[in-house]
Formats: structure tokens, sequence, C-alpha cells
């Protein structure tokens, strides 16, 4: 591929060593921008390149990603964001996790598209970078300290102004393996435990303070895609009204909220647990990320029966299912304290709840006892337990060292066929969508190199008029020439379009837009040519996505994964209690529909890129 320079990029990587608090900076090369864009690009490309794959990952010689990517920080709707990666002390294979906010922005700003974290501080210390200055900072009267406290101190010591904060609390130091890093207070990097691999590290926070964003090659493009999206506004009034539980009412008629750990059909309070609720109730307003008109996020604040505060945001879809419908508990005001705790702590609210959730399942069926649990009552429904809970897993204590560790390791550890119920897929605990009724979102959970992550494949009732007898399709599939499938099908039209979505995916993460926008395939195109200047097509840029995929597969498999891992739980392939017998997956057709992706991904009847993939896609 010949190489063209590239706008959009700062081009810099900084390489910080805390071993030996040194700093230095690299040029990314114009291949490697090309190639894998950034973002989730990035984090493939320098996982596979730079970390081992038996290291420890919580060890000196894993490395902490942060990645940004030509969009990042522009002033497109959705660039405000940024991917996070490591070798995952929870799965023990890929970490990814992307997140929004103001960071990413801040990151191009100081003069940086990547930063690379290496080795192991001494002490507690914070990177602060100011006007792309580097340096680490004493961080001890800041550890064990909450988000809000951390980011104030820094902030104050820093001289206030603009200064965004990535950091830790009491979960990422105690390096509960699904700790995340929170980017502000309400934003998080969830899943895959990248919060522990800071802890584990000693760096507290990466703060960020002046400089300016890289020139565009196409200013008038930049500014017609915004026009366009203000223009088209509509597409996005759900969620701008309502933030991403906006289609939480239709996802409980349907089926779609997992209720008591993926068990059951039936939760009488549904509505207490939905975005339309807490508007009318609770919500104090909508924030936003960088350079968004839609501002999806919720601040909500209660006095009582909890003490909410609005600094912390507010429960988004996820956490209103894992930590209200999954662990059986209907009070919205609680579900919001819960969340408020995870995020004070650095949580990963889905794998915090889905925890609880399998402990309750295992304490109801006698698996464990209040001895086990010193003394908690764990059952479903129970709020006082599960916020107990969390205060246990944050500071990784007791009971909640168990539950810190997620749902493959404390089943593995209970056994007597708990692990049918442990709702995870190598090791990652399912976001709150029901593959029973989303065959293709099935499929992708299997053979997502993170595990059971939302955020990385389709889920079928949001592209099938959410549910119904109707036909699955994408807006922008038929152009590139993936027809519709049927929405109950996981045969090979259905797994062709989940292929394409999951590539769609993957490449958003690495340029790196939110997944939320209504931004074509063309669209994605384009704004890449307007921003870097590259003559770059969707058919490049799929190819981009596959190699990513494929790369990030490779690791894997270096780590010790194979096609053994990309199973679901057996809960799976049961019908739900109170729900429709014949509502549950087929485990010859979810087989059939692996091997199908893996030939699709060009890659070996086992899951295996064979050589002329990899050479196809130029990965060394």
């Amino acid at each position: 591929m010949a190489e063209a320079q590239s706008m959009g990029y700062t081009g810099n990587l900084l390489r910080v060593d805390l071993s030996a608090g040194s700093f230095t900076t690299e040029t990314i090369s114009e291949t490697v921008r090309r190639r894998y864009l950034g973002g989730a690009g990035f984090v493939a490309y320098y996982l596979l390149n730079e970390v081992p794959p038996d290291c420890d990952p919580l060890g000196p010689d894993n490395k902490l990603i942060f990645a940004a990517g030509p969009i990042s920080g522009t002033t497109i709707p959705g660039s405000g964001r940024h991917c996070v990666g490591a070798r995952s002390p929870l799965t023990q294979g890929v970490a990814k996790s992307e997140v929004g906010e103001y960071w990413a922005a801040a990151l191009k700003k100081a003069g940086f598209d990547l930063l690379i974290v290496e080795g192991v501080s001494p002490k507690p210390v914070y990177l602060s970078i100011d006007a792309g200055k580097p340096e680490l900072k004493d961080a001890g009267h800041l550890w064990g300290k909450e988000t809000k406290e951390t980011q104030e101190a820094i902030r104050e010591e820093m001289g206030g102004g603009k200064v965004r904060v990535s950091m830790i609390g009491p979960g990422g130091e105690s390096q509960v393996l699904y700790a995340c890093i929170m980017c502000g207070l309400f934003d998080a990097a969830g899943r895959g435990g990248m919060g522990a691999v800071m802890g584990s590290k000693n760096l507290k926070a990466i703060a960020l303070k002046g400089g300016s964003a890289p020139k565009v090659a196409n200013p008038a493009g930049v500014k017609a895609t915004a026009k366009w999206f203000v223009d088209n506004m509509n597409l996005m009034a759900g969620m701008a009204d309502l933030g991403t539980a906006a289609a939480q009412v239709k996802f409980y008629e349907v089926g779609n909220v997992p209720i008591r750990n993926f068990r059951d059909a039936e939760f009488p309070n549904s509505y207490n647990l939905t975005a339309l609720n807490i508007k009318h109730t609770i919500r104090q307003g909508m924030e936003g990320c960088w350079c968004c008109p839609v501002k999806c996020k919720k601040i909500v604040a209660a006095d009582e029966p909890y003490p909410v505060i609005p600094e912390y945001g507010g429960p988004e879809y996820e956490s209103l299912g894992a930590l209200g419908s999954c662990c059986g508990v209907d009070d919205v005001v609680a579900v919001s304290y819960a969340n408020q705790l995870c995020n004070a702590y650095s949580l990963d609210v889905i794998s915090t709840g889905v925890c609880i959730a399998f402990a309750m399942e295992c304490y109801e069926n006698g698996l464990l006892t209040k001895q086990d649990t010193g003394g908690v009552d764990l059952r479903f429904g129970n709020i006082e337990a599960m916020l107990e809970c969390i205060e246990l897993i944050a500071h990784n204590r007791g009971f909640g060292a168990f539950l810190a560790q997620g749902t493959a390791r404390m089943s593995a550890e209970i056994g007597q066929g708990s692990e049918a119920f442990a709702m995870n897929v190598k090791g990652l605990e399912f976001g709150m969508h029901e593959p029973r009724i989303s065959k293709g979102f099935g499929m992708g959970c299997m053979v997502n190199p993170t595990g059971a992550d939302h955020m990385s494949g389709m889920i079928d009732v949001l592209f099938s008029g959410l549910g119904g007898s109707g036909m699955t399709t994408l807006p922008d599939g038929q152009a590139i020439g993936v027809e519709p499938a049927p929405y109950d099908s996981a045969g090979p039209a259905k797994i062709r379009l989940a292929h394409t979505f999951m590539c769609k995916r993957a490449l958003f993460d690495s340029l790196v837009i939110c997944g939320f926008m209504p931004y074509s395939l063309q669209m994605a195109a384009q704004i890449t040519r307007d921003v870097t200047g590259w003559n770059t097509t969707e058919a490049e840029q799929l190819r981009v996505a596959e190699r990513v995929l494929t790369a990030l597969r490779l690791y894997n498999i270096r780590c010790g994964k194979s096609e053994v891992d990309d199973r679901l739980p057996q809960r799976l392939y049961q019908a739900k209690q109170g729900g429709d017998p014949k509502e549950k997956l087929d485990p010859a057709q979810m087989e059939a529909a692996r091997k199908y992706y893996y030939s699709i991904m060009g890659w070996d009847k086992q899951g295996v890129p064979t050589l002329e993939r990899l050479d196809d896609l130029a990965i060394q």
C-alpha cells in the first residue's frame, strides 16, 4: 500500500515507562495508520506486536493502551470517543473498551493519537500532560479516594480550567478483575478489567490540559457532515429524549431485558426501571460528549431512600438492567445509587450486576450459604444485600473478594453445575440483551474477541422493528450487497448480516465514532476522506475491520484461547421460567452459525486464521 501523508492525526505515540519514570515519543507510521486506523485497530496492532501473550495481566509486562482515532476530537458529532485496551485480567485474552466524554479530544489536543503505559510505578502516581508536556506526579494523597474527589483534587492541582481526567477509584486500586477506568464521573471504559490493570501499575489517573487539535484535510466536508447530522436529528430523537434506554419499555415487552440472571420471563414492576419513569421522577437534565448535540446521558438526583447526587450522572440502559432486573431489583432510586457507587469506585456496572445476580441464584439454590456470604441474605430483589456486595467488591474484602473474580472463576470454585448459569463468554459477563431472541447477537457473543460484549455485535431486535416475524436488515446493508434475513433465523443470510454489522462496529471503534451514530458505511468512508485526505472506500474500510478482528483473534489464540472458548452458557439453550417454551437457542443451529462465521472471516474450521488469510490482510 502506497503511503500518503494523512491529516486528522498528530502522528505521535507517547510511551510512558512507569518503572523508569521516563517518556519517549514515537511516530506512528503511515502504513500502520492506514491499515489499522486508530482506536481498536491500534489496540489490536500493539497488543499483537508488543504484549507477551503469556504475561501476567496484572504484572509489569502488560501494557495499557489509550488510543484515539482520526475522527476523535474533530467537530463531527460522535467523535468524542477513544479505545482502551490491554491483556485482560478477567478473561486472560483481549480486552478493549470504548468510552466517550471529552478525554479523546483532549488527548489529540495534547499532541498524541496514542498513549502506551508500561511497567509499574514504585509508588502511586498520576500522569499529567499540560500543553503537550508529560509529567508523573505523586498520587499518594489520592490513593483510596473515590473518582469525584480524585478529579476535583487533580483539577485544583493543575490550576483549574478544562482539565480532563481518566482515573480509577478503590475498585481499580484493589484490582477487582472487572474494575473499569472512568473518564470523568459517568463515562466508563467498562469491560475486561482495564481499571485493574491501571491499579496494578500504581497509576491513579491521566489528566490532560491545553493544546490544539490536528487539522483535517477537507474542513468544508467535515462541516457538511455536522450540518447533515443536525438536519437529521430526528434519527436520534429517542436517544436525545431518553438516552440509551429509549427502547426499554418495548424491550421488556419483547423479552430482551434479562431478568434474575437471565432465568425468568416475568418482571411485574418493569416500568419503574425505564428511562421514561426516570424522566418523570428523578431526572435533572441530560449531558453529552465532545461535540455531540444528542446529549444522551441522564443526570439524576434523589434524597431518599438513598443519597443520589447529580455529579455521577445516572443509570443508562446497561446499569438499569444489570443492577436492576438482572438482580430482581425494581427500585429506580436504589439502582441509581448502585450505579453511582460503581462510578465512584470504578467498577464495570455490567459485570458487577451479573456477578451479584449469579451469586443470588447460587444462594437461592443452596450452593452458597450465609456462612459463605458473611451473613449477607443474598436473595433476588434484596436491595441492601446488593448495595453491601458493591461495597465489598470495591474493596476486594470478605465475600466481595469472591465476587470480584467474575462469574467464570466463581462458578469454577462453586461447581455443582453452576457453570450452566454463569452468564459469560470467555469470562466476560453478558451485556443486557437476550440472545434467545437475537440469534445473530448470540453468535456474535460466541466469536467476539472480547467475549459477551453488547457493543461489538448485532442486536437483532433493534434491526427487525423490535422483534416480531419480520426481517432483520441493516439500513446500509443492501448498498454493499448484504441482503435482509428472517428475524428468527440463525442461517447463513443472518450470519452474513451479523458479520457485516460486527465489521461496521469494529470500523467505528477504530475511527473512533460512537456506535449509536446513524452514519452509514458510505458516510463513514466519506468522513474518513474528509478528515485524512485518503482516497478510501467502503471496501477498504471493511477490510480494515476484518484485519482488526482477525488480529485480535490471533492474539487470543496466542494467549491460549481456542474454539472451545466460543461457547454460550447452557442456560441460553433452555427456555426462560414462565416464558415461551419455544424461545430458546438450538445448539446445532448455533454451532453451524459459528462455523459459517469462521468461513466468512477466512479462518479454518477451528477458528484459526489461515496463513493465507494472514498474508492477505498483511498481519505479521
